[in-house]
């Protein structure tokens, strides 16, 4: 009697992309082998590459039907491109890894092993087991994603303390289990796994899988000052149990930067100048909200940055949005140094914490045109 042959699983391989054009068709091909193993999709998620990726993955995708891309405009982010890859997904199974061969593709069957015979809904590719081997990360880079890892640790719920790894790039998933936390993840966010493991609040059965971090042959890094500030905001956002809005939380340490701006550029204008505290501060407030602006809109804003024009006319509005609070600022802060007491500190502190919320919601909605 001639045995049934087993079902396949459905696989779905998540891999966004932003010019990887010499790297991408080495991989799809080494992922789709496959193919013998799983019913395979594999869905590129391109941000609009301007090296001939999104080019080369069409004709790809022509020519094969296991190959799906996914072309976006006017939109853009890692975490964004892998929550629209797997929502898109069709498989039951879902890999995320990184598109610039640093992921070794033995790593996802690996992981689908440790999933099913764990009966877990996640498995995390670890750079930092005793088994993982790194090849791709310098000693600075290793440094920064430990410390990253540990402030991790401390802003996660009790069930994700033994994972070693949040920043991974590679991860495996059960999608009917983790879809409901997937389409909560706040696309913007730091790192994907970081979000989805902080809105879950510790229901999903998770471990790790030892992973070896091969040297990116071509292109280079993606980390730069708004990955960092996303981390930091993301921290925060968790650890007050995601209750105050995560622009809310950026807008207000861009608004502690203004503070010191404020206090630096009074006391200098006292002390160089020999102006009077109340002469120096209409300055020093008109220096810390352009300060502001600027950083808002390379930050909290990027992904509605404005730029050229736009950037001198939104901040423009910005003073003028601002400009009513301002006077408060200013008013207060006199008031404060004339009734109250004479500390100068004090006294601008007063009155910056007084119009902190009028700038956020009014400057949100009518210079970045977001809601707040």
């Amino acid at each position: 009697m001639n045995s049934v042959p087993l079902k396949k699983e459905n696989l779905t391989i998540v891999l966004p992309t932003f010019n990887e054009r010499k790297s991408i068709d080495t991989l799809i091909s080494q992922l789709l082998f496959f193919s013998d193993l799983y019913e395979l999709e594999i869905i590129i998620v391109d941000d609009n590459s301007t090296d001939g990726t999104t080019a080369l993955v069409r004709k790809l995708a022509q020519k094969d039907r296991r190959i799906r891309l996914i072309h976006r405009l006017n939109r853009s982010g890692l975490a964004s491109a892998i929550k629209e890859g797997i929502i898109n997904a069709t498989g039951d199974l879902v890999a995320v890894m990184d598109s610039d061969g640093q992921h070794e593709p033995i790593s996802v069957k690996n992981a689908i092993g440790k999933l099913r015979k764990e009966d877990l809904d996640l498995v995390v590719g670890s750079r930092f087991l005793k088994a993982s081997i790194i090849k791709g990360l310098n000693l600075q880079r290793e440094k920064g994603s430990s410390l990253a890892n540990r402030f991790a640790r401390f802003s996660l719920p009790n069930e994700y303390k033994h994972i070693t790894d949040y920043m991974s790039g590679f991860f495996v998933i059960n999608r009917d289990s983790c879809l409901p936390y997937v389409h909560k993840v706040y696309v913007n966010g730091f790192k994907f796994l970081y979000e989805l493991l902080s809105v879950s609040n510790g229901r999903l059965k998770v471990e790790e899988q030892e992973l070896i971090f091969q040297k990116r042959v071509f292109g280079s890094s993606k980390l730069d000052i708004s990955v960092v500030w996303d981390f930091l905001i993301s921290l925060l956002h968790s650890i007050c149990f995601r209750i105050l809005p995560r622009r809310a939380i950026g807008f207000a340490l861009v608004g502690a930067i203004g503070v010191f701006v404020q206090l630096i550029t009074t006391t200098t204008l006292m002390l160089i100048l020999r102006m009077s505290f109340k002469s120096a501060l209409p300055f020093a407030v008109v220096i810390a909200a352009t300060s502001n602006y600027l950083i808002n809109n390379a930050l909290t804003f990027r992904s509605q940055r404005l730029k050229r024009w736009l950037l001198v006319k939104g901040l423009l509005k910005f003073l003028l949005v601002a400009s009513l609070p301002a006077f408060a600022n200013i008013g207060l802060a006199t008031a404060f140094y004339n009734v109250i007491s004479p500390n100068t500190f004090l006294a601008q502190v007063a009155g910056i914490l007084v119009v902190f919320v009028w700038n956020y919601a009014a400057s949100s909605r009518f210079v970045w045109n977001t809601p707040s």
